[in-house]
């Protein structure tokens, strides 16, 4: 792993890279994207000309997670926190109430499983009711868990969305939930995209301008 001064970084070659890019995230670290023919010296030269910029990037990060950190022994879940509580004789995650009831074993691993299921159970009524509105279908609905990308629709209709969109506020998911939906009907990020999406959901502008600014930090806290 490269450094630049005390910034450590990986570097990638991709055949479909025509330019030096520097990807900055916040869990997975700083990765530089190099075409095939570029040389380290050159990826080293890109990281010190945009250090400004990613020490930027790295600082907005840790100010959302400071911002968004759960109180001692709770986790987000859209808007709210949850009690964590474990129990030696329990396999799965059980909410009751604003306690989630965890297994002592794999906590984590069961937490997040919970998640996800709470993601599709959440997602899913939200879904069908804005394709209802848009009169056009969706075709699949997929749970996923993409570092970047917070949902997506395909032109066959099939719908995908990140779980961990259930530890952003509650307007945060409705608004992905009806962006991805617009698509079905505009499949660009067109003015009149916008425009279908101002419609449905007026108010969209600040969900997604925080979604945007907070977006690095939605990341589950350990639950051992």
């Amino acid at each position: 792993m490269p450094k630049n001064e005390d910034l450590a970084y990986t570097i990638r070659r991709s055949p479909r890279a025509r330019r030096i890019r520097v990807k900055v995230d916040p869990h997975d670290g700083i990765e530089v994207v190099i075409p095939q023919r570029a040389t380290t010296k050159e990826a080293r030269a890109a990281v010190a000309e945009l250090r400004p910029w990613i020490d930027r990037k790295l600082a907005e990060a840790e100010r959302a997670r400071t911002s968004l950190a759960s109180p001692p022994g709770t986790v987000p879940f859209l808007g709210a926190h949850l009690h964590l509580r474990h129990d030696a004789h329990r396999t799965r995650a059980h909410r009751k109430h604003d306690v989630l009831h965890l297994p002592a074993a794999n906590a984590h691993q069961a937490l997040e499983r919970w998640y996800r299921t709470e993601a599709r159970r959440q997602i899913a009524p939200r879904l069908d009711a804005a394709t209802r509105a848009l009169g056009r279908p969706h075709t699949t609905l997929a749970i996923r868990n993409q570092r970047t990308r917070w949902g997506s629709c395909s032109s066959t209709g099939a719908m995908s969305f990140n779980w961990r969109l259930m530890l952003a506020p509650e307007p945060v998911l409705d608004y992905v939930v009806w962006h991805e939906a617009c698509h079905l009907v505009v499949m660009d990020h067109s003015k009149r995209f916008w425009t279908l999406v101002e419609r449905h959901l007026p108010g969209y502008r600040e969900p997604r301008r925080w979604l945007r600014q907070n977006g690095a930090a939605l990341v589950l806290p350990p639950a051992g």
